[in-house]
């Protein structure tokens, strides 16, 4: 049985996380965006990527490390996804095989 508060705060995110999706197509549907602007929007993908590898930057377990250097290296070759995806494999190849 769920928790109906712990029900309620995943509905409350899901809400949240909605509106923030359609919010930005809401409020500039009348509005060509120029150069710069798509620029910073096309660019926000990888600020989140960052955002989710930086703590392995400061990490102390040698697969974490072994594994940021295989993403950064995918990084300077390959788009986002694939980057992603040797990211997250080689994280849980390294620590299935080293931990």
């Amino acid at each position: 049985m769920v928790d109906p508060a712990n029900l309620l705060a995943i509905l409350m995110m899901a809400a949240v996380t909605y509106l923030t999706r359609i919010g930005g197509y809401i409020l500039l549907r009348n509005r060509s965006l120029g150069p710069r602007a798509m620029a910073v929007l096309e660019a926000a993908p990888g600020c989140v990527l960052i955002s989710v590898i930086a703590p392995a930057f400061v990490s102390d377990r040698p697969t974490d490390l072994i594994a940021l250097a295989c993403t950064v290296l995918a990084a300077t070759r390959l788009s986002l996804l694939p980057t992603v995806l040797i990211g997250v494999g080689s994280a849980a190849l390294l620590r299935h095989v080293l931990a």
